[in-house]
């Protein structure tokens, strides 16, 4: 925002050096070259209309990365799901491989203690084994 009121400074900087100049010309170019306020406020609606539109163009431009940000956070939600899917089959598995009476087994009835499920701690425990 700051380069464009920059910009839309030295424009008026330019153009107030430039009108001056335009003066001490001839009559027939002043003829072309309007000197009155009334051009000086077509020049600040000018201005103007520069400014609204990189406004909006910025503001689309933000529109766009807010949309792609959501995009991939969608795409990250969908993924993480569908590791965990996978883990799940995964815990399942291995839940019905482990003797529950080996040394891992018995570990693991005690890890699972502090878990909702034999299963959700199975997929922590491949997750953090992994």
């Amino acid at each position: 925002m700051d380069s464009i009121d920059k910009l839309l400074a030295e424009l008026q900087t330019e153009y107030k050096e430039v009108q001056p100049q335009q003066q001490s010309k001839s009559a027939t170019a002043k003829s072309f070259i309007p000197s009155s306020p009334k051009s000086a406020s077509f020049i600040d609606k000018l201005l103007a209309d520069v400014k609204a539109d990189f406004i909006e163009e910025d503001a689309a431009i933000e529109l766009k990365k807010q949309q792609e940000l959501e995009q991939e956070r969608i795409r990250q939600e969908q993924l993480k799901a569908k590791q965990l899917e996978t883990l799940k089959v995964q815990a399942k598995q291995w839940l019905a491989k482990v003797d529950p009476l080996s040394s891992e087994g018995l570990w693991f009835e005690k890890f699972a203690e502090s878990y909702p499920s034999r299963l959700e701690a199975a997929i922590e425990y491949l997750k953090n084994n992994e």
